[in-house]
């Protein structure tokens, strides 16, 4: 009997939980439980992998994805979709503004509320400069012209497909953590980090470096996106879809996790379901939501646990609260 794909996540969720150094974060303050180093791998052509064990949240995979890959940085388009991941960053870096008194202080629902109703609000305090998108379509250069490094791959792939070079990257130490100057820090964390496209047996696959995943409600929400990007590159180049391969580097699991994630490896994985792209679907600015369709998914219930906003920076580039 073949082990089922997902038995990967839930073996790393259990070695995380059982084995898993404690450390404190300076930022928030929380305790999280972690292991360093590890791989897990999908084949793509059997089915999708969007884990079954606990609900997970398609339709926030699939509008932040869009998000990135159109190389957007303002949170408007994700709150008129009625998606709020993203909500927490620019709420704070606003009310950091506000307890100096250049504005009056906001709690977050009337601050979502106005990003969405207020177009003009929005692109002032809804901007997230160097997030995932950005860097992805518009990486910052010299000249003032900046990168397409998505489209530079795909259009690589295309003409070499032997290639060995098809990387997309996040991390620009220019603008992280104390390497950047403060005014130029970002004030939220680069986790997924770069990426690489390759092409074997004519068929496309993706693997991901992930510095830092939070084993219980990000990961599973990463295993999902960065699954579906290699299906829309698959279908661009007119390809078939090989394997998504998730490298690590920290694993990690936040303390008042433990008993949620204790339900769902008592829970068994049921069938992957599939994903289909439209053929319509041939350049990267021809995408959009509308080709994508999934079919099949009947996962476990959804498994509530409490989002802790990590890696937030304070206007002196300082872990956030210290």
């Amino acid at each position: 009997m073949s082990i089922h794909p997902e038995q990967q996540y839930l073996d790393l969720l259990k070695e995380t939980v059982e084995k898993g150094d404690r450390q404190v974060d300076q930022g928030h303050g929380k305790a999280t439980f972690g292991v360093f180093g590890r791989q897990i791998r999908f084949d793509l052509s059997k089915g999708f992998p969007l884990l079954t064990t606990k609900r997970v949240y398609w339709k926030g995979v699939r509008h932040e994805l869009f998000w990135f890959m159109t190389g957007q940085s303002n949170i408007k388009y994700l709150v008129d979709n009625d998606v709020h991941i993203w909500d927490d960053y620019p709420h704070r870096m606003y009310q950091e503004r506000a307890k100096k008194g250049e504005f009056p202080e906001m709690e977050k629902e009337i601050f979502i509320g106005k990003i969405k109703e207020d177009a003009e609000f929005a692109k002032k305090f809804g901007n997230l400069p160097r997030v995932y998108g950005d860097m992805w379509r518009h990486w910052p250069t010299k000249d003032g012209k900046g990168i397409d490094q998505l489209a530079w791959a795909i259009e690589e792939l295309r003409n070499d497909p032997s290639c060995h070079n098809a990387i997309v990257t996040s991390w620009n130490p220019e603008y992280l953590y104390t390497m950047a100057k403060p005014e130029d820090a970002n004030r939220f964390p680069i986790c997924h980090n770069m990426y690489q496209f390759n092409i074997k047996n004519e068929k496309v696959s993706l693997q991901l470096y992930q510095r830092s995943a939070d084993i219980f409600l990000g990961v599973p929400f990463n295993i999902a996106s960065y699954a579906l990007l290699c299906h829309i590159v698959a279908k661009i180049l007119g390809r078939e879809v090989g394997e998504f391969v998730h490298t690590f580097g920290d694993v990690h699991i936040y303390e008042d996790h433990f008993e949620p994630a204790k339900e769902q490896l008592k829970r068994k994985p049921k069938a992957f379901p599939t994903l289909s792209i439209s053929s319509d679907l041939k350049s990267l600015n021809d995408f959009n939501l509308d080709q994508v369709k999934l079919e099949g998914y009947d996962p476990h219930d959804t498994i509530k646990a409490e989002f802790t906003v990590a890696g937030l920076r304070d206007a002196n580039n300082k872990p956030a609260g210290k």
